[in-house]
């Protein structure tokens, strides 16, 4: 059995950009950017550089600082150990950056994550290097034919517009918190703010019983 995760906004309770640029006051037009790529409106890969163009500059000790602030999402680590403890495996697949992942990794104990690349120039950001586009679902393949795991055994935790192909890979699709868009796509949808919920889901699909009640 696998798990995929989108990451921000799932695995971790915010979206890292928006966070950079208020750094530089840069809020709002960044904001306007991540918005339009989530809802579909604007090519994703496009935005991603345009909003990184915008940040170009920044220290890279101040973009590991924010990252390191990011919280991790309510329920987060009770999920995570509780389909663990289970035999999962675990997988992250970001339209963010690797200096993001690592601690995210570590702490929810993932088998596999996929991310961008923020460049650092004479220690300032100067660009990005695109891993993951906005067909999720190439990256996710990689590992799910070298694990061999059957596509009605993965489930994927999704929120954005960017995830949607994510669900082409799954049989149980959880659209968490999401946009409408994909919430329409999804088999299933969960809006309380606490991922530990997802193992209610997959215990309910999966006629499972895993226990999500004890401490994480």
């Amino acid at each position: 059995m696998l798990i995929i995760f989108d990451v921000e906004g799932v695995l971790y309770d915010e979206e890292y950009l928006p966070i950079l640029a208020e750094k530089i006051h840069k809020e709002d037009e960044i904001w306007e950017i991540t918005r339009q790529g989530i809802q579909g409106k604007i090519n994703w890969e496009e935005g991603l550089r345009t909003r990184v163009a915008a940040l170009k500059g920044l220290d890279e000790k101040i973009c590991q600082e924010v990252s390191d602030g990011l919280p991790i999402m309510t329920g987060a680590k009770k999920a995570c150990k509780t389909l663990k403890a289970a035999g999962w495996k675990l997988m992250a697949v970001s339209g963010g950056f690797s200096l993001m992942m690592h601690r995210l990794k570590k702490e929810l104990d993932l088998d596999y994550v996929f991310s961008n690349e923020l460049i650092f120039k004479d220690g300032k950001l100067d660009g990005v290097t695109i891993n993951v586009d906005s067909d999720k679902s190439k990256s996710a393949r990689m590992k799910i034919e070298e694990w061999g795991e059957k596509k009605e055994n993965i489930v994927c935790v999704v929120d954005g517009a960017n995830d949607v192909k994510l669900f082409d890979v799954c049989g149980l699709g959880i659209a968490y918190r999401a946009q409408d868009i994909v919430k329409d796509l999804a088999t299933t949808t969960l809006e309380e703010k606490d991922l530990s919920k997802i193992i209610d889901i997959i215990n309910k699909h999966y006629k499972l019983e895993l226990d999500s009640t004890s401490p994480a």
